[in-house]
């Protein structure tokens, strides 16, 4: 037996749940931005993330569970909500912008806009299993009424823009320069969600009287 062929030369295989994890993720956010939710497989995410068919399971369970994991924007929440100077507007203009422009184009939020045209029915559970991962947080940051009344009008907001810019890449919002789009975007959130804020801000301030 040669010395590469003994058992000390053979390539060691690392056990490391994490990274595996990471890796799933990050090919799973390829997948889905490439082929959309309908044609992307865990079997070509498996095969692209260097691990079996069967440990994608053992760790998601199914593709939506995947696809929700890999969603940066249910991530993303967790930074927005964090306390922080800056006003809560800016803070959702900036982190969206910011994970729309990702030079990759891996963002998985697109590849659930682009899959609606595909499967209707797979990308409204999707899009309805996103708001519930995000609405404890938004009922946190502005409260029950603003939930109800204003969150799903800065979800369509959102969706338009990512239609627009990022799908479609034309009109107004896709010729806009990074600066100009968080600003007016910031503005836009800001006049869907002033009265709430406005609110929250003299019940917080009672509070503490």
């Amino acid at each position: 037996m040669s010395a590469a062929e003994t058992p000390s030369a053979r390539p060691h295989r690392v056990r490391d749940p994490e990274l595996h994890r990471r890796a799933i993720l990050d090919a799973a956010a390829r997948a889905f931005t490439e082929r959309g939710y309908n044609k992307a497989t865990l079997r070509d995410i498996a095969r692209r993330a260097g691990v079996t068919h069967g440990l994608v399971l053992r760790h998601f369970g199914s593709k939506e569970n995947l696809f929700l994991a890999a969603v940066p924007g249910t991530r993303s929440i967790d930074g927005i909500s964090e306390d922080s100077p800056e006003p809560l507007p800016a803070r959702i203009a900036r982190q969206f912008v910011r994970r729309m422009e990702e030079p990759d184009g891996t963002d998985t939020f697109l590849a659930l806009v682009r899959s609606a045209a595909d499967d209707e029915h797979a990308a409204g559970a999707l899009y309805v299993a996103m708001q519930e991962r995000t609405n404890e947080a938004y009922r946190r940051l502005l409260g029950a009424h603003a939930l109800e009344h204003r969150v799903p009008f800065l979800a369509a907001l959102l969706v338009g823009v990512t239609f627009s810019r990022y799908v479609v890449k034309a009109g107004a919002l896709a010729e806009m320069n990074v600066a100009r789009l968080t600003e007016d975007l910031t503005s836009a959130v800001e006049a869907l969600l002033s009265s709430d804020l406005e609110a929250r801000s003299s019940r917080d301030s009672g509070d503490r009287m």
